[in-house]
């Protein structure tokens, strides 16, 4: 800026030069911690949907990475979860060992999980998905009864449960978990229809999508 005589500059002129230097005296790092101070907080970390299991003999961790495959999700033991309530959705599986019983029915970590850690939880709002493994030809008169256990349990602390599975195509005598020719969740049994695990895995997948899982 080039200027003939000092007395040329007018007040208003006088005012904003001011105001430049001001600017540039300060650092970048001001600059940029002030442009950072007027963007909003952004909203606490998406978790997505976690998947989480436990098993005795193999079986339900053999489903929950099929389940795996087709969601791009890590299948975690739930002995190894942390808060569950910070996932979007839920995915959970569990066999059924202690068969006719009323609680504690899976023999596996959800027993201690499901009237321990769970029943502080708070899943309001939360979508959760089960699939169950049983026997029907061994324990046929208790078919994936922990299902209902674990439907029972995550509701009372506010979760929706979604991914109500139709009984045809199964060959058991009675099972806790259905009602009206329906399962509470994917029924899967590897030891009698394995070969029919991969296939409705898939489609369940699709159907609780179709549900609203956020996957």
């Amino acid at each position: 800026l080039r200027l003939s005589h000092p007395g040329s500059l007018r007040a208003p002129h006088l005012s904003c030069i001011a105001m430049l230097s001001a600017v540039l005296a300060l650092s970048p790092e001001s600059l940029v911690l002030g442009s950072r101070a007027t963007v909003p907080a952004r909203a606490s970390a998406n978790m997505g949907v976690g998947l989480l299991y436990s098993t005795t003999t193999g079986n339900t961790e053999t489903v929950a990475g099929y389940l795996s495959a087709e969601i791009g999700v890590d299948a975690v033991d739930i002995a190894d979860a942390e808060d569950l309530a910070s996932f979007d959705g839920l995915i959970i599986g569990a066999p059924t060992w202690h068969t006719g019983a009323d609680s504690e029915r899976s023999g596996t970590a959800w027993d201690d999980y499901l009237y321990g850690d769970l029943t502080s939880a708070d899943l309001k709002g939360k979508k959760v998905a089960i699939f169950g493994l049983g026997d029907q030809a061994g324990y046929g008169d208790n078919f994936c009864d922990a299902m209902d256990e674990l439907k029972s349990c995550f509701e009372k602390q506010g979760a929706e449960v979604i991914g109500a599975w139709s009984a045809d195509g199964y060959d058991h005598t009675e099972s806790k978990s259905e009602a009206g020719g329906t399962f509470v969740g994917l029924a899967c049994d590897e030891d009698n229809q394995p070969d029919q695990s991969e296939e409705r895995v898939k489609a369940w997948v699709a159907q609780l999508k179709s549900e609203g899982m956020p996957l």
